[in-house]
């Protein structure tokens, strides 16, 4: 049997990862539930990580490496990969944004990460981090705009993003850097690269308002949601769960201004904030 080579960290790691236990699954002759019915993880699971939505855990990689007669590839691989430069709660998230074909995400407190500026971000870290130096966080800030060059290609992902008034309201960096952050989000918008909508203040207290949630659709995958907390997060892919973030998702949006609303409001908002740069 040839022996998979190890795979170049430089390429897509986790995609890779997956069309190799692809490959060695077939051809040892499993299916995906019998592959992880040891593990107590579902078919649709395997699928996951064989299309590269889900990160292969060290202990999965073991059990693979064992059953399919892969040499210790799967573990070795697992280990080089483990180092993510995105906190723990956060790493698998980020790893299945950047491979999402549509991604939908309701903010109540901050503008999302995808949706920052530079100045944003870093007064973002700064001030969740008061005592950091300074290369701390330009890594940090860094780290989160890299996940924003997935806006760059005209087509995918779909980025559909509804902010809560008090994302808009919240002062942030002071008036210049609000007004940056907002009317980059009306230039991303008018360029057609994103949807946005506002939940206005008037509409009272939404189901979600107690953490912000991200729903994450994939071409050959079942759909992922994560709710993200103070320094903690959770990715789900039980599909009743799924479903039920979705329903949320969607009821926030009925219940949200018009995305041609959304953007005078956010116009208006920055041009106070450039009025009182001004001052």
């Amino acid at each position: 049997m040839t022996r998979p080579k190890d795979l170049d960290p430089s390429s897509n790691p986790r995609a890779l990862l997956g069309a190799e236990l692809r490959h060695a699954r077939e051809r040892a002759g499993f299916s995906q539930e019998a592959l992880g019915a040891p593990l107590f993880v579902s078919g649709s699971f395997i699928g996951q990580l064989e299309a590269g939505t889900r990160r292969m855990h060290l202990e999965y990689a073991r059990h693979f490496d064992e059953t399919l007669g892969t040499e210790g590839f799967f573990t070795r691989n697992c280990r080089a990969l483990a180092k993510s430069k995105y906190p723990d709660h956060f790493a698998e998230a980020a790893e299945a944004e950047a491979v999402a074909t549509a991604i939908r995400e309701y903010a109540p407190q901050l503008i999302p990460g995808l949706l920052q500026t530079p100045g944003y971000a870093q007064a973002v870290f700064r001030e969740g981090r008061p005592t950091a130096t300074e290369e701390v966080i330009d890594e940090l800030v860094v780290a989160r705009l890299d996940r924003a060059h997935i806006l760059e290609d005209p087509t995918p992902p779909l980025l559909w993003a509804i902010l809560d008034e008090a994302v808009l309201r919240r002062e942030v960096g002071g008036p210049a850097v609000m007004a940056g952050a907002l009317r980059h989000i009306t230039g991303l918008a008018r360029r057609h690269r994103v949807i946005v909508q506002v939940l206005p203040f008037k509409e009272g207290a939404p189901m979600a308002m107690s953490g912000s949630l991200k729903l994450m659709s994939f071409e050959d995958a079942p759909p992922l949601s994560y709710l993200e907390g103070f320094g903690t997060g959770r990715l789900e892919d039980d599909p009743s769960t799924v479903a039920a973030h979705q329903l949320a998702y969607d009821l926030l949006g009925a219940s949200a201004l018009s995305p041609r609303e959304s953007l005078a409001l956010i116009d208006s908002v920055a041009e106070d904030y450039e009025h009182d740069e001004q001052r």
